[in-house]
């Protein structure tokens, strides 16, 4: 079965995109931690991270920076954190988060609301920076 990830990646369930290429795809996740909180996912749907062929997975880091880049200069954070956890959907992928301290990237946080006109703004802010 296919899962949300790869539903995203065929068009079958609405998204807010940032970047996408031939292999990867670089969205807001719609539950974040924090404003820019962003995922980055290859378009082979492999669940674990770990187990990516060397090509895919240094790729998806590749891509995962060049967001990052683009990130950390339009949200008020020290550094964009970055997290691989794996659980939660059986697709691998990165969270790219905006913090200022260890504590702003644990998923046990309330998470953000925004409106749609709010995603589109912080879309907006990082692809201006792409």
């Amino acid at each position: 079965m296919a899962s949300i990830f790869t539903k995203i990646i065929n068009g079958e369930i609405p998204y807010y995109k940032i970047a996408e290429d031939e292999n990867f795809l670089a969205f807001l996740d719609i539950n974040p931690l924090a404003k820019g909180h962003t995922l980055v996912i290859p378009k082979k749907e492999v669940d674990d991270i770990f187990q990516l062929d060397e090509e895919t997975y240094i790729g998806l880091f590749r891509f995962a920076q060049r967001i990052a880049k683009a990130m950390k200069p339009n949200f008020d954070c020290k550094k964009i954190g970055i997290a691989v956890i794996g659980l939660e959907v059986p697709h691998a992928h990165i969270h790219l988060v905006p913090i200022n301290g260890v504590h702003d990237i644990d998923f046990k946080k309330p998470k953000l609301q925004f409106s749609e006109e709010e995603f589109k703004q912080i879309i907006n802010k990082i692809q201006s920076l792409l």
